[in-house]
């Protein structure tokens, strides 16, 4: 009996000490907390609230007088807007599966080589540390019509007989702002990827061969069903990225010719500190995040749908 009683004490007070323990860590979480909703929540929220608003500019600030979806209702009924969405999306689509192609590839060759690995992982991230606006800078140098790179190596190789303004035409500007993004951004899906699949045993390969499976049926069995989560996870990270793209454009090709390059980004940030419009270039931002949402959730229900069809 007293043993009994002694045990239940005993668990009493390791459940009390669990107890205090969880409130010191939630009073340690609370400053970092408060710090994340200031800066990050709050804008969010704010933005939600200012979009529902005329907003007016005063000597003293502004003035926001409610107005329902008024906001909305301009955007949905705007040509330039739709078309934003219309480039963004693809944009991203586009530049994602390109990476994530180009850097398994490259992640299975530099997690292949026994010699130089480390050096050659160290060359393949000289992209990704640039600056981006330097980065797009250097493009734009290369891409030139009257000086650039490109049009100096086709026509020493005799494939063009004259200068191209590559980004003078819409499709071409397109393609060389796509060609520019996945050259800065696919060494971060290649670290994520390569991580993924050092994280694979080699134990599993081995078992795979001693089944008689060669190299491509051991990666289709053994490598892309182990490297999901990876892929996964540098596809979601690609995709919130791509839809936030800014930097690129507005440096490379100003959103232009015309409006051909001008992602939700630039559009936003057009009508927010161009034309001064607080209430449209916020219904725009929180709309990104919707439609970043729903691409996320496609992206995902989509990729589950391969992997079980691969799976069968």
């Amino acid at each position: 009996m007293d043993a009994t009683v002694e045990q239940h004490r005993g668990a009493k007070r390791r459940s009390d000490l669990g107890r205090s323990d969880r409130r010191s860590g939630y009073l340690m979480l609370l400053p970092a907390l408060l710090i994340i909703g200031a800066i990050t929540i709050f804008p969010i929220l704010y933005s939600m609230y200012m979009s529902l608003n005329h907003v007016t500019l005063t000597q003293n600030g502004y003035l926001m007088s409610f107005n329902a979806g008024a906001n909305y209702n301009i955007l949905l009924h705007s040509p330039v807007y739709w078309y934003s969405v219309e480039f963004t999306v693809m944009y991203a689509v586009v530049t994602v599966i390109v990476e994530l192609v180009l850097g398994l590839l490259i992640a299975l060759a530099i997690n292949n080589v026994q010699r130089l690995k480390n050096i050659s992982l160290v060359i393949m991230l000289v992209p990704w540390a640039l600056i981006t606006v330097i980065s797009a800078q250097m493009w734009g140098y290369i891409y030139n019509g009257v000086y650039g790179v490109l049009n100096y190596l086709l026509q020493s190789m005799h494939i063009i007989q004259a200068p191209i303004t590559w980004l003078g035409t819409s499709s071409s500007a397109i393609i060389a702002m796509m060609v520019a993004d996945v050259w800065k951004t696919t060494p971060f899906v290649v670290i994520i990827l390569l991580g993924g699949l050092q994280m694979i045993p080699e134990e599993y390969y081995e078992a795979a061969y001693m089944d008689g499976a060669n190299r491509w049926q051991s990666f289709w069995k053994v490598t892309l069903p182990l490297l999901r989560g990876s892929i996964a996870l540098a596809g979601l990270f690609r995709i919130l990225q791509a839809f936030g793209v800014f930097d690129l454009p507005f440096v490379l090709t100003g959103g232009g010719p015309g409006n051909a390059t001008q992602s939700l980004a630039i559009l936003g940030y057009q009508i927010l500190f161009q034309d001064l419009q607080f209430g449209r270039g916020s219904a725009i931002a929180v709309s990104t995040v919707i439609l970043v949402l729903v691409v996320c959730l496609v992206f995902l229900s989509a990729f589950r749908s391969i992997v079980k069809g691969g799976d069968a």
